[in-house]
């Protein structure tokens, strides 16, 4: 990427707004004060997901939206040796019941589950390892078999296996070594929330045109539509697109490189209150002011930017995020 020669923003402008932990993929997200982070992105964060049974594939709300309807509520103990627990809530209307799993299941619990060694997330990756949740839920339903009446096709709810799952270098950075779980592919992906307001006045004019709805003549966009971990504020629209490493928190703590713009697909279009998908905003809006922004994804649109963290630490809601590189 050709170096911009842009000022990073004066330190103080930019503070964390929101942070989102994602316990499952593609299942609803938790608003959080605080996070501890590792290399691999946040504690807690896509470490499940769910997989067809048949085809060993990773769904997500991209082929079923209402994924997202699926809460997975946060219970933290520390006297816990898995941490705290998961629990696991449906729509009332669902039929389905809730149901608890180990947020963190420790070695021996793993060991009573079957390890499935190819978990497919895009055919053009690695295959990825996970465990089979085989917790008992009553006595005898295990997780799976609730998710798979609510998803109607035979699914297995899965945690990341031991295997460092290396993500795929980048454009800018083609030695970058760096590890995710169920992520797409990078531990973190992170975007400012003025960005939101950017893509609404793109879509103002178009309403009536290609599919845009009279809704969005004065409907605001959700930063959930977008999935972030963390969410920025003061940056500016797509501000973050100038940044090249970032420290959260003060100058000292671990540096996070943002290694790629985030190339967006049709899943910000389901509403995360509904799990109904829009015909057209945002991905339709977006495509008409920013694409060509990604050097090798030039004719899809970019929103965000996927972030490695250097080491280990804790953000906060209302950190100052310090610009450590520009590019």
């Amino acid at each position: 990427m050709q170096r911009t020669g842009k000022m990073p923003p004066s330190d103080g402008t930019v503070k964390v707004a929101k942070i989102f932990v994602h316990p499952i993929k593609s299942c609803r997200g938790t608003s959080v004060e605080a996070v501890k982070y590792t290399k691999q992105g946040l504690e807690n964060d896509r470490r499940w997901c769910i997989v067809d049974a048949k085809t060993c594939k990773i769904l997500t709300a991209r082929e079923v939206p209402k994924l997202v309807l699926i809460w997975p509520h946060i219970r933290v103990d520390p006297s816990s040796p898995e941490g705290g627990s998961l629990l696991v809530t449906f729509p009332e209307d669902a039929g389905c019941d809730n149901f608890t799993v180990p947020l963190r299941p420790s070695v021996e619990t793993l060991n009573t589950w079957t390890l499935l060694a190819d978990i497919i997330m895009l055919s053009e990756y690695p295959p990825i390892d996970g465990y089979i949740c085989q917790q008992s839920i009553n006595g005898s339903t295990a997780p799976s078999d609730i998710l798979s009446k609510y998803i109607e096709r035979p699914v297995h709810l899965v945690y990341k296996g031991p295997t460092p799952r290396a993500a795929v270098a980048t454009h800018e950075f083609p030695d970058l070594k760096a590890f995710s779980h169920f992520q797409d592919m990078y531990p973190m992906m992170m975007l400012s929330e003025e960005n939101l307001a950017a893509v609404e006045e793109e879509a103002r004019p178009l309403v009536g045109l290609q599919n845009i709805d009279e809704k969005w003549k004065d409907a605001s966009l959700k930063v959930e539509r977008f999935r972030p971990n963390i969410v920025f504020r003061g940056a500016g629209a797509f501000g973050e697109d100038d940044w090249e490493k970032i420290s959260i928190g003060s100058k000292d703590a671990s540096s996070i490189t943002l290694v790629s713009k985030c190339v967006r697909c049709l899943l910000p279009n389901v509403d995360p209150d509904t799990g109904v998908k829009d015909a057209a905003v945002p991905y339709k809006v977006m495509m008409k002011f920013r694409k060509e922004i990604d050097p090798v994804e030039k004719m899809k649109p970019c929103l965000g930017c996927n972030g490695v963290p250097e080491g280990e630490g804790e953000i906060k809601v209302g950190d100052t995020v310090y610009v450590k590189k520009m590019w």
